[in-house]
C-alpha cells in the first residue's frame, strides 16, 4: 500500500467488487481524485511529468486501438441484435468464461486496484452508471477526465450498469485462450460486463463504453452518435467525418459552444454529450492553429499519451517517433467556449464532411432525409496518393455512419434514426467536400479553409435560405449556385476541371464506388433510400 495514499473505505459505495467476482488481496483505492491518481501513479513508476507537470504515459507496442482483438459474446439477449461480419466478431461464452477467470484472478493478484464510478450521457434522463476497476492508476485518471464525473452523494448510490475490467498487463494465450492475439477486448452485454487485456492504451476504455451506447440506445429510440456538436445557444449542428476531414476544427467555432468533440445522442430532448472530457489528437499541434486544445497540454489533471518530450520537458508535437496517434486526454471544463450541461437543443443542422480527393464533389451540397441516410450509411471520405505507403492513386474510404467499429447493430437502424430525426425536427442537412475540385488533388490545392468556414456559416445562419439551387445530375443533391465569400465557379466542380471528358469519368468512377460500397446494405433498405443513389452517366 502507498504509505502516503489510503485507500477510500468501500463502505462508503454501494456496489462491492465482489460483485463482480473479485476478492483482490493488495490496496484498493475508491474513487480518488486525479491528483491523487497521477501522484501514484508518478510513485509507481507509470508515467513522469513533462516540464508543465502534466503527466505522460507511454502504451507500448499498441499505440492504437485494436479491432482484431475486440469481440462480443455470442449469447442470448441484447447479442441477438448484433450484426456480425469482420467488424463485429463473435465469440463463445465457453471462451469468454475462461478469459473472465483469467482476468479476475490477475485482478485480484495485483498489488494495487484502482476503482473509478462515473456516469456516460449528461442527459440525466439517460445517463449510463459505469465502473473501471483497473490496475493502473493513470488509467483510472484518464477515466476520470472523460466520462461524467459523480459527486459524493452520486457515488454513495452508484450501482455501475457497464463494469469494465480492466487488466493492461495481462497477456492472452491464443492458442489455449481461443483468441487472435495476447490482447483481448470482450464485451458481455447482457452481463453489464467488458474485460480489457494485454492493451495499455487508454482509448480502449472509451471505446468500449461507446461501442455499448451505440447498441442499447437505438432500442429506446434515441440515436447514438460519432460526431462533433456545437450551438450558439437556438441553433445546434452535428458533425460527421472521419479523420482528416475537418470535424475538430469546423465544429471548433468561437461563436458558437462546444457540446462534446467526439460521441453524442440524440433524444426527443436534444442532442448530449456521452463524455465528460475531450481525447484530443495532438500530431503536428499548433497553438496558433489550435489554441483551446494545445492550453489544455499545458494543464495539470490532462494527460498526454505517447508524446514524446524535448530535452527541456516540453513536448514535440511534431515526434511521431513512438506513433501519429499522439493524444491528450481532458475534462471538457478546460475549454472555456462550451455549454455548461453539455447539452443542446435538437438540431437544426446535420453536418457530413469528406475530403474528396478525387476533386468530385462540391463543396456544399443540401440533402434531402433519404439522401442523408445514403450518404450516412456510406460514410464516405478519401485517402490522398503519398499519405501512406502503396497508395498511389486517391482511395475512396467508406466507414458506415461514420464510424463503422463502434456500430453492433446494422447501419439502416442508425440510419432510420438519423432520418426520423432530421423530419421531426425539420433539420437541414448539408455534405461538405473539404478536400478538392479542379482535377483532383494532384492538380490542384486543397479547398481553402476560409471558403470552407464561409459555406459553412452560411448554411448555418440560414443565408443560403434564398439562394438559387440546382441539382448535381449525377448524384442528385441540390448544390447551391452562390455564396457570399466564395467563387462561384468552384461551387460547380465540374466548372473547375480544364478537361470535362476526365472529369465525367472520374466522377462515373465514383459513383460506381459508392453503388458498389452500398450494395452490402441494400437488402434491407427502404426505396427512398435506394433511389437516393448516385448515377453513372457515362
Amino acid at each position: 500500500m502507498e504509505p502516503s495514499s489510503m485507500p477510500g473505505d468501500s463502505r462508503n459505495f454501494a456496489t462491492p467488487l465482489a460483485s463482480h467476482g473479485l476478492d483482490p488481496q493488495g490496496a484498493v483505492y475508491w474513487n480518488l481524485g486525479w491528483e491523487e491518481l497521477h501522484r501514484i501513479s508518478i510513485e509507481r513508476g507509470e508515467g513522469k511529468l513533462t516540464a508543465h507537470g502534466v503527466l505522460l504515459a507511454t502504451t507500448g507496442e499498441r499505440t492504437g486501438r485494436s479491432p482484431n482483438d475486440r469481440f462480443i459474446v455470442n449469447e442470448p439477449g441484447l447479442a441477438e441484435h448484433v450484426r456480425w461480419g469482420e467488424v463485429n466478431m463473435p465469440i463463445d461464452p465457453e471462451v469468454f468464461e475462461g478469459l473472465l477467470e483469467k482476468t479476475r484472478q490477475h485482478l485480484d493478484n495485483s498489488d494495487h486496484l484502482f476503482v473509478k464510478d462515473a456516469f456516460c450521457g449528461a442527459d440525466p434522463e439517460y445517463r449510463m452508471p459505469v465502473r473501471l476497476v483497473t490496475e493502473k492508476a493513470w488509467h483510472a485518471a484518464f477515466m476520470h477526465n472523460m466520462f461524467l464525473r459523480a459527486s459524493k452523494e452520486d457515488l454513495v448510490s452508484h450501482v455501475p450498469q457497464y463494469t469494465i475490467l480492466h487488466a493492461p498487463d495481462l497477456r492472452s494465450e491464443p492458442k489455449t485462450d481461443g483468441v487472435n492475439s495476447d490482447v483481448f477486448i470482450i464485451l458481455a452485454l447482457d452481463r453489464g460486463l467488458a474485460i480489457i487485456g494485454g492493451t495499455h492504451y487508454a482509448g480502449e476504455i472509451k471505446k468500449a463504453i461507446f461501442t455499448i451506447m451505440n447498441h442499447i440506445l437505438p432500442a429506446e429510440g434515441l440515436l447514438p452518435m460519432h460526431c462533433s456538436a456545437n450551438t450558439d445557444g437556438e441553433n445546434s449542428a452535428l458533425f460527421f467525418g472521419l479523420s482528416g476531414t475537418g470535424k475538430t476544427t469546423l465544429s471548433a467555432d468561437p461563436g458558437r459552444a462546444l457540446v462534446g468533440d467526439d460521441e453524442h445522442g440524440w433524444s426527443d430532448n436534444g442532442v448530449f454529450n456521452f463524455e465528460g472530457g475531450c481525447y484530443a489528437k495532438l500530431i503536428r499541434l499548433s497553438e496558433e492553429d489550435e489554441p483551446a486544445i494545445y492550453a489544455t497540454t499545458h494543464r495539470p489533471g490532462s494527460i498526454l499519451e505517447n508524446v514524446v518530450l524535448n530535452a527541456d520537458g516540453t513536448p514535440d508535437f511534431d515526434n511521431d517517433s513512438l506513433t501519429q496517434n499522439t493524444r491528450c486526454s481532458y475534462p471538457i471544463e478546460a475549454i472555456e467556449n462550451r455549454t455548461p450541461d453539455s447539452m443542446a437543443g435538437n438540431p437544426k443542422n446535420v453536418v457530413f464532411l469528406t475530403c474528396d480527393a478525387f476533386g468530385v464533389l462540391p463543396p456544399l451540397s443540401k440533402l434531402s432525409p433519404e439522401q442523408a441516410a445514403y450518404h450516412f450509411m456510406s460514410g464516405y471520405t478519401a485517402k490522398v496518393a503519398g499519405t501512406e505507403v502503396g497508395i498511389t492513386e486517391p482511395q475512396a474510404t467508406f466507414s458506415t455512419c461514420f464510424g463503422a467499429p463502434f456500430m453492433l447493430r446494422h447501419p439502416r437502424v442508425y440510419a432510420d434514426l438519423l432520418s426520423k430525426k432530421i423530419r421531426e425536427n425539420d433539420a437541414k442537412c448539408w455534405l461538405i467536400n473539404t478536400g478538392w475540385v479542379a482535377g483532383g488533388h494532384l492538380e490542384s490545392s486543397r479547398i481553402k479553409i476560409k471558403w470552407t468556414r464561409a459555406l459553412l456559416n452560411s448554411a448555418l445562419d440560414g443565408d443560403l435560405d434564398d439562394v438559387l439551387f440546382v441539382e448535381d445530375e449525377r448524384f442528385g443533391f441540390q448544390v447551391p449556385t452562390t455564396c457570399q465569400g466564395v467563387p462561384d465557379k468552384i461551387l460547380q466542380p465540374r466548372e473547375t476541371w480544364h478537361d470535362k471528358r476526365k472529369y465525367d469519368n472520374v466522377a462515373d468512377l465514383l459513383a460506381q464506388m459508392f453503388i458498389d460500397n452500398f450494395e452490402q446494405y441494400a437488402e434491407d433498405c427502404s426505396e427512398e433510400v435506394l433511389t437516393s443513389a448516385p448515377r453513372v452517366l457515362g
